[in-house]
């Protein structure tokens, strides 16, 4: 059966807490997540052409996308209606502003 989309694992682990120092035990959380889109040629285009340094490019790319695709699955969900409209703009403002009108001069 085909897939209905790629299919990612989502890992997220914790290096250093406010104070600097790394954590007594391990701090991970780790989910499966599906997008209709492939999210790392996106974060790799994100860090080449955005004008955002390479890791908040990534942030950028990999925060939108994933809520951009659970607002998708919960279409009928009121909670998201506050956020629609102002992902659709910010997507496509990101979508159109070019590398130098972000950058600073």
């Amino acid at each position: 059966m085909a897939s209905s989309g790629y299919t990612y694992e989502v890992s997220l682990r914790l290096v250093r807490g406010r104070d600097g120092h790394a954590p007594g035990k391990p701090a991970t959380v780790t989910f499966e997540h599906i997008s209709h889109d492939d999210i790392i040629a996106i974060v790799e285009r994100m860090r080449g052409n955005s004008g955002f340094p390479p890791e908040t490019a990534a942030a950028v790319a990999l925060g939108t996308k994933l809520l951009g695709e659970v607002m998708l699955k919960e279409k009928h969900n009121p909670l998201f209606n506050p956020l629609r409209a102002g992902l659709h703009a910010f997507i496509t403002a990101l979508k159109n502003t070019t590398t130098t009108e972000r950058t600073d001069p």
